[in-house]
Formats: C-alpha cells, structure tokens, sequence
C-alpha cells in the first residue's frame, strides 16, 4: 500500500472513530503505530524514550481527535502532532539535566558507612516529642489538629475556637519553627 492509499486509508478510519465507531479507531491506532515509532525515533535514540513519545503522541491524537478535518491529508496531521511531542520530550529531558544529575553511586544505599548508625525510632518520636512541647499553645494545638489528626481546617476551627485563617497561620509558623529547631541540632 502506498503512501496516499494509506492516508486514505487513515483518514477514513478517523472520520469513523470522531463518529463514534471504536472498532475503526482501534484499527487506527493499531495502524499508526509502526509509522509513529518510526517518526519517534528520527528526533531521539533512545528506545525507552521513543516509546514514551509515542505513548504521548497517542494521548494527545486521543484528546484532539475532534479537531481533525476529514477532508484534509491525515498524515501530516498526524506527523505534526509527532513533531511536536517530540520536541516537548527534547524540551523536557534538557530542562532536567540543567537541574539533575545522573551518578550510579548516588543510589547507593548506604554508601556512608556513618549512614548505617542505627536510629532508635522511639528517640526520633521523643526528640520530636520535646521539639513540639517547646511551641506556643496555639501552634502546637494547631499543628496536632490539623497534621497530626489531619482534620479539616473548618473541623480544627471548631474544636480549636480558631478561626481558619489562624489555623493556616499558626501551622505554617509552628512547622517554619520545628524546621528551624531540626536544623539547629543536626
């Protein structure tokens, strides 16, 4: 099959798929599969990669399958659609390695030998304990309602006789304060 009898071909099945047949959109993306890893594979090397392209491609002709016109080439449309989750993959693979950094021994477990001291969780929970006791009344009471409880902000107002306002307050000053604390003993 040629080129224009395949887009034909694709363009058909489409017009069926934005008119309700399943059947024909399941022979769609049966078909366009081959022709989208091939366009996946022309802008990235990597398999993995390519693969998530075409997952996004097939997503993305899901979500925008309304907007096709049957009277125009299907191809181009489609390829055009390729191109441009490509270029997004491209986009988002550089902006993490500005910020990431790929190094086989970061993932080490426990690549500190001081990393393997062992940690009594009940000295965590005490250590933690005396940190809290340490807050003003109305943080401590609003950091136990609301994160320890996990009680809505109205449900904390009520049984506090704070308003919710004070309750976002005095959480986000009792948490900057245990923060603080946490980094002044390690």
């Amino acid at each position: 099959m040629n080129g224009v009898e395949q887009d034909r071909q694709w363009s058909g099945w489409m017009a069926k798929a934005q008119d309700g047949d399943n059947a024909a959109y399941a022979q769609l993306l049966r078909g366009i599969l081959p022709f989208l890893r091939v366009l996946a594979r022309r802008r990235c090397r990597d398999p993995d990669r390519c693969e998530d392209i075409v997952q996004d491609v097939l997503l993305t002709l899901h979500r925008v399958r309304h907007t096709y016109d049957p009277a125009r080439p299907f191809t181009p449309w489609l390829a055009a659609i390729c191109d441009r989750r490509s270029i997004d993959a491209l986009r988002k693979r550089v902006r993490q390695a500005s910020y990431e950094t790929d190094n086989a021994r970061a993932y080490e477990t426990f690549a500190d030998p001081a990393s393997n001291k062992e940690v009594d969780a009940g000295d965590a929970a005490q250590a933690l304990a005396a940190l809290v006791a340490q807050l003003p009344s109305a943080q401590r009471e609003a950091l136990e309602l609301v994160k320890v409880k996990e009680m809505s902000l109205l449900e904390a107002s009520q049984a506090s006789g704070q308003s919710v306002g004070g309750l976002k307050i005095n959480v986000h000053r009792a948490l900057k304060a245990l923060r603080l604390r946490v980094g002044a003993s390690e």
